[in-house]
């Protein structure tokens, strides 16, 4: 018996819609994730970037348990002493809420290569409007 392992001509990449509004932003990411990665397909392999395309409506309306909104912290630094800047999820989602799923998904993504690759197929939007209509995304529910 023989390992089967899917060459890049097997992979087909799908392409998912997922609605943000009033979903918890950790299963969200972890949901969506596993599908950037392909740990929902059969053909899944650790080495090969299988997973679908995702695209996130909505990133605006998302929701958080607990007072996460002013106690959870972003941090940027810009390299320079004294350049460490503090922001709280409740400022980052008025500012730029795709930014807070982008961030909890990339930290659920491998390192490297593979893993900023898998990223790239992660769109993310804070209205209701996307511009991926022609790729006919299908619903997908977290």
């Amino acid at each position: 018996m023989k390992t089967y392992t899917p060459t890049p001509a097997d992979i087909e990449h799908q392409w998912y819609l997922v609605d943000a509004a009033d979903k918890t932003l950790g299963r969200m990411a972890s949901r969506i994730a596993g599908y950037l990665q392909g740990k929902h397909k059969p053909v899944y392999t650790p080495h090969m970037d299988t997973g679908d395309y995702i695209v996130v409506i909505n990133a605006a309306r998302l929701r958080v348990s607990g007072n996460k909104l002013e106690n959870k912290l972003y941090y940027r630094h810009s390299g320079y002493p004294g350049g460490l800047q503090t922001r709280t999820l409740g400022e980052l989602l008025r500012s730029r809420p795709e930014s807070v799923i982008e961030t909890a998904v990339r930290g659920m993504l491998p390192r490297g290569p593979l893993g900023r690759a898998m990223f790239r197929k992660l769109k993310v939007y804070p209205g209701e409007r996307h511009q991926h209509e022609a790729q006919q995304p299908a619903p997908l529910q977290v």
